[in-house]
C-alpha cells in the first residue's frame, strides 16, 4: 500500500539531510508530518528520515527517533506517554510504540506490506491503520490493531473499494475515512485530476456496518479530523482550487465551511490536538499551526538540534540488487550499479569496490570511455536525468549535460571522443569531450530499448557515423545512418515492423545488425549489407578452409595468450563505406530459429551473442558462429 512518504523518497530525503548536516550549508531541512502532544504544547514531526520534537511555538528541535532506517508518521497518544510510528527497519514498513519514559520500543505489525498509520482510539488501546494486504487491485482496508500488540482486525474492508486515513470519533462508536481515488498514493499531486477526486465516509461499526457519505464532489477530500466533541470532521480539499482545511457538522446536513484561505501550495498530513483547538499541518516542507476557533494560521520557527543516526562512512556489503554490469574495454575493471549508485571493482579478483557516486538520487547506466580510465553515467541528483563524467585518474566528477527534457543510453565513440545520447527520446545528440558542447544529430521517435538492454544507436567503427533506430512512416521502426559531424539521415532499412530498440554496426564496418518484429511473428535480427557483396560459390568457400587466418597460426595464439600481441599492433581502421544506391535490396534475415532479439557481436565479428525468448534476460543465450 501507499505510504506517506513512499521508501525510496524519505531514502532520498534523509540522504540530503545526512549531507546537508555533513557540509553545514545554510540549506534548511525539510520537516513534514506533524503530530500534537496532547499533555504539553510540543509538535513531533519527521525530519531526514528521523523523527523529531520540537516546541509549538517554535524554537530548537531535537531528535525522538533515530536510526539509520526511515521513520515517518509519528502520533502521540492520547496520555501522551508513547508515540507511535512507521518504521521500515524490518521491511516494508511496519508500526513501532515508543515508551517516551523508558524508551523501550515495541514492534506491533508484523505484514510483508506497508502500513499507514492513521490514528489512536481515544482510550489508547488501539491503533488504526490502512493496508492493501487483504484487499486486490491495490485498494487498502481499515484495520485496528491493539497498541501491545496482537492480529489486527479488520474495520472496514468493502471489496474493490480503496478506504484509508481513518480517524475514529471520541466516543469511538464511529469512524470517519476517506475513500475512492487514488490520493492514498497519490497525496502529494496539486492540482485537479479525475483519480483523485476521493471523498469523506462516516462508518457505524458492527456485523453489517452502515456508511454515511460526509462529503464528496468534484474534488478530493481528505485526512478526517474530528472535533472534541465529535459534532464536526475538519478534513483537507481541494474544492475551490487550493488546498485548505474544511469543516462540516456530522448531522443536520449542514454545508461544509473552509477554514484556511491558502491560494496556493498544499496543504497535507494535518494533525488534530485531541481538545480540538489546534490543527497542525505541514505546508512547503515546513510545519504550520492552525487555530481552530479564529481560522489564523502561522508558520512554526525550527532550528533542528542533533545529529542523524547514519554514520558518515559506510560500509556496504553488496550482495545482490546488481544491475547494469560493464566491463571495461581493457577487461581489467567493472562497473556496475547497486542500490542506485555507481561501484566499480576488479574484474579478476573482486573483492571490494569502489564506490564512484555517493548521492541521494540515482545513478545508472555507467559506460566506459575507450581508454578504461573514465566513466560516463545517469544520474537525476538535480530533478532531471543528466550525464556526469568521472575520471578515475583524477578522482573529479563533473556534469556534461544540463537538457531540460532529460538524457539519458550514454554511449562513447571508439576513438574515446565523443559521447551519444538520448535526450527526451526525441533526440540523438552528441557530447563533444574536449570542447564541452553537445549538438542534435537527428531527431524521431526513438525506439526505448526491451527490459532496459541494448541502445536503439550505434557507432560505426572508424566514428564517422551513427546508425540509429526510430519511426518513420506509418509508425514502422526502420535504421537510418547520419554523418556523426552532422548532416542529413538517410533511411537504410525499409521494413514493415515493430518491436526493436537494439542496433549493432559489425566491427569490420561492412554491416548493421538490428531486431525486429511483425505483430504475430517471433522477434528476428536483420542484416543490412552496407556494400554490395560479391557472390562466392561453394568451391570458394572450400578452398578458403585451407587459407591461414590472420593471428589464428600458433605463434600469433600464444602471443596473444601471454599479452604479446596487442590493440597497437593491429592494422589501422579502414574508413566506413555506405553505398546507398540499391541498399533496399541488401537486408536479409539471419536464420537462427529463435524468437532472438538484443544481439552483441564478438570483437573479431566472427561470433553473434543473442537473447532467445521473449523476456530477457532471463530467457537462454545462444552463441551464433558466423
Amino acid at each position: 500500500m501507499a505510504h506517506p512518504r513512499s521508501a525510496a523518497w524519505c531514502g532520498l530525503a534523509c540522504l540530503i539531510f545526512a549531507a546537508t548536516l555533513a557540509a553545514q550549508t545554510p540549506v534548511a531541512p525539510y520537516c513534514i508530518e506533524p503530530a500534537l502532544a496532547p499533555d504539553r504544547p510540543e509538535v513531533a514531526f519527521v525530519s531526514g528520515g528521523d523523527i523529531w520534537s520540537a516546541p509549538l511555538a517554535g524554537g530548537e528541535a531535537h531528535l525522538l527517533v533515530s536510526h539509520p532506517a526511515v521513520e515517518s508518521r509519528p502520533l502521540f497518544s492520547p496520555d501522551g506517554t508513547r508515540l507511535a510510528f512507521v518504521s521500515d527497519r524490518t521491511g516494508g514498513g511496519d508500526i513501532y510504540v515508543l515508551q517516551l519514559a523508558s524508551g523501550a520500543l515495541k514492534r506491533i505489525t508484523f505484514d510483508d506490506g506497508r502500513e499507514q498509520l492513521d490514528a489512536w482510539s481515544r482510550d489508547g488501546k488501539w491503533l488504526y491503520f490502512s493496508s492493501t494486504a487483504q484487499d486486490v487491485a491495490g485498494s487498502n482496508d481499515i484495520f485496528r490493531v491493539s497498541a501491545e500488540g496482537g492480529t489486527p482486525m479488520p474495520v472496514s474492508a468493502d471489496r474493490y473499494v480503496n478506504e484509508f486515513f481513518a480517524a475514529p470519533s471520541p466516543a469511538g462508536d464511529t469512524l470517519a475515512l476517506t475513500a475512492r481515488g487514488d490520493t492514498s498514493g497519490q497525496w502529494w499531486r496539486h492540482g485537479h485530476a479525475h483519480i483523485d477526486e476521493s471523498e469523506i465516509w462516516i462508518e457505524t461499526p458492527g456485523a453489517a456496518p452502515k456508511y454515511q457519505l460526509l462529503e464528496g464532489g468534484d474534488y478530493k477530500s481528505l485526512w478526517p479530523m474530528w472535533s472534541a466533541d465529535g459534532s464536526r470532521v475538519y478534513f483537507v480539499s481541494d474544492q475551490g482550487g487550493a488546498e485548505n482545511v474544511w469543516e462540516k457538522p456530522v448531522r443536520g446536513g449542514g454545508k461544509a465551511r473552509q477554514i484556511t484561505q491558502f491560494k496556493d501550495g498544499r496543504v497535507i498530513w494535518p494533525n488534530i490536538s485531541y481538545d480540538g483547538k489546534t490543527i497542525v499541518f505541514e505546508r512547503e516542507f515546513g510545519i504550520w499551526k492552525l487555530d481552530v476557533a479564529s481560522g489564523k494560521t502561522a508558520p512554526i520557527a525550527i532550528t533542528l538540534r542533533g545529529a542523524s543516526a547514519a554514520p558518515d562512512i559506510t560500509h556496504l556489503t553488496l550482495n545482490n540488487q546488481f544491475r547494469g554490469m560493464e566491463l571495461a574495454p581493457d577487461g581489467r575493471k567493472v562497473a556496475f550499479e547497486a542500490h542506485g549508485e555507481i561501484f566499480a571493482a576488479s574484474s579478476r579478483d573482486g573483492g571490494q569496490a569502489t564506490r564512484v557516486t555517493r548521492t541521494a538520487a540515482s545513478e545508472a547506466q555507467a559506460a566506459w570511455a575507450p581508454d578504461s580510465r573514465r566513466l560516463v553515467y545517469v544520474s537525476d541528483r538535480d530533478g532531471n536525468y543528466h550525464l556526469y563524467l568521472y575520471d578515475f585518474s583524477t578522482s573529479q566528477e563533473k556534469r556534461i549535460t544540463d537538457g531540460a527534457a532529460g538524457d539519458s543510453a550514454p554511449l562513447w565513440s571508439g576513438d574515446g571522443k565523443s559521447i551519444a545520447f538520448l535526450r527526451g527520446g526525441k533526440q540523438l545528440c552528441v557530447y563533444d569531450v574536449a570542447g564541452g558542447q553537445v549538438r542534435t544529430l537527428a531527431t524521431g521517435e526513438f525506439a526505448k530499448p526491451p527490459f532496459g538492454f541494448g541502445r536503439p544507436f550505434t557507432w560505426s567503427p572508424d566514428n564517422r557515423w551513427v546508425a540509429y533506430e526510430t519511426r518513420g512512416d506509418r509508425n514502422y521502426l526502420n535504421v537510418y545512418v547520419v554523418p556523426a559531424a552532422g548532416g542529413e539521415p538517410r533511411q537504410i532499412s525499409f521494413l514493415s515492423n515493430g518491436g526493436g530498440g537494439s542496433v549493432l554496426w559489425s566491427p569490420d564496418g561492412t554491416y548493421i545488425l538490428f531486431d525486429t518484429s511483425q505483430r504475430t511473428e517471433n522477434n528476428a535480427i536483420a542484416r543490412i549489407d552496407l556494400i554490395e557483396k560479391t557472390p562466392r560459390f561453394r568451391e570458394d568457400r572450400f578452398r578458403d578452409l585451407f587459407k591461414e587466418q590472420p593471428g589464428r597460426g600458433q605463434d600469433a595464439a600464444a602471443g596473444e595468450g601471454r599479452g604479446g600481441r596487442g590493440a597497437a599492433e593491429r592494422p589501422p581502421m579502414k574508413p566506413v563505406e555506405i553505398v546507398f544506391d540499391g541498399i533496399r535490396n541488401r537486408l536479409s534475415e539471419l536464420a537462427t530459429g529463435l524468437d532472438a532479439r538484443l544481439q552483441q557481436i564478438s570483437p573479431d565479428g566472427r561470433t553473434l551473442l543473442i537473447f532467445g525468448g521473449h523476456r530477457p534476460p532471463a530467457e537462454p543465450l545462444y552463441l551464433l558462429a558466423r
